[in-house]
């Protein structure tokens, strides 16, 4: 699932060509792309089309929070693929990933600015959040940009805080506590759109085929775990089909796994997905994760099967009420 060619990725902000030059910025961590994140990006689309410039997103790979805390609970929204083609399906023409290291970390905001907005990208408009900020500890906050704006001669944009019903203030931090909580719902609408989980598809233990439920499975990687349990899904293939289907978050403990997967089911297919990457959306939490043991203290299929059959029936009315 790679971006079309209409989005230019460059990972390096030196000897960058003319055309990779010159261009009206939205900067920022963009983790979720969600619409906060998408109004920035308008702001910094309205000059670029006054202008007639291209459109640039600037982020930082890997995040400050992964550079700088490095054994924290994985806590991403999205790949590096789904983050192209959110920026993309906005139209932005340039994403510019640039390598987050102990050197860009130790840059000043101005230096940063200076050497690699100016110097490097050439930038003419700078489009950011009211809450962001930059450099060295963090010194570089909006007004410190409005300023260096003026100095080096390129304008600026500050998007407010985007503020949702009682007062919530939209971030990626609260998209995080929504699918930690069990509501992707809710993530859903702070993202304006599902949730999603996307990877290569991991030989398992061949379990759920033996029952008569081929799974997928692939594992959570660096994105945030959501709340253990039983999802309504859709999952998207490499070729573009989409399946509802359901899905478990969970050790797997039948199978004596520890590390938290995920395994899908699609509804009405029957096909091996193994190497391929596929993405999974969370549409609806219907419950916990269950251990299923019998009278012995082992595990018991039936008590799976039927389960299984049970989330399948509920996860169909959901996504597929006409069937």
């Amino acid at each position: 699932m790679q971006p079309n060619s209409t989005l230019k990725v460059l990972r390096d902000w030196r000897a960058l060509s003319s055309e990779d030059q010159g261009v009206a910025i939205a900067f920022g961590k963009f983790d979720g792309v969600h619409i906060g994140h998408q109004h920035v990006i308008d702001d910094a689309a309205q000059v670029a089309r006054r202008l007639g410039i291209p459109l640039g997103v600037v982020s930082l790979e890997p995040s400050p929070h992964e550079l700088f805390q490095p054994e924290a609970p994985p806590s991403r929204l999205m790949s590096a693929s789904q983050l192209c083609r959110a920026v993309e399906r906005l139209g932005v023409e340039r994403l510019y990933l640039l390598p987050f290291d102990a050197a860009m970390a130790a840059r000043s905001d101005r230096d940063f600015i200076e050497e690699v907005m100016v110097g490097g990208l050439s930038v003419r408009h700078m489009a950011i959040g009211s809450n962001m900020s930059f450099g060295k500890d963090r010194t570089g906050n909006p007004k410190a940009l409005t300023r260096y704006g003026a100095e080096y001669g390129f304008s600026v944009s500050i998007a407010d805080l985007v503020v949702r019903g009682a007062g919530d203030v939209i971030s990626s931090t609260v998209v995080r506590r929504h699918l930690r909580e069990g509501r992707p719902d809710l993530a859903a609408a702070i993202l304006g759109r599902p949730f999603a989980i996307e990877g290569p598809v991991q030989k398992g233990s061949q379990l759920g085929r033996g029952r008569g439920f081929p799974t997928a499975n692939i594992a959570l990687g660096r994105y945030v775990a959501p709340r253990l349990g039983v999802y309504a899904t859709y999952t998207r293939l490499s070729d573009g089909r989409r399946y509802p289907g359901v899905a478990s978050i969970g050790s797997n403990r039948d199978a004596k796994s520890v590390e938290a997967m995920l395994q899908v089911t699609l509804f009405d297919f029957d096909q091996d997905l193994c190497g391929e990457v596929v993405e999974i959306e969370l549409i609806a939490f219907l419950r916990e994760e269950e251990s299923y043991v019998d009278e012995h203290g082992h595990f018991s299929n039936s008590q799976a099967v039927d389960q299984l059959h049970r989330d399948i029936a509920t996860a169909r009315a959901m996504l597929c009420p006409t069937t």
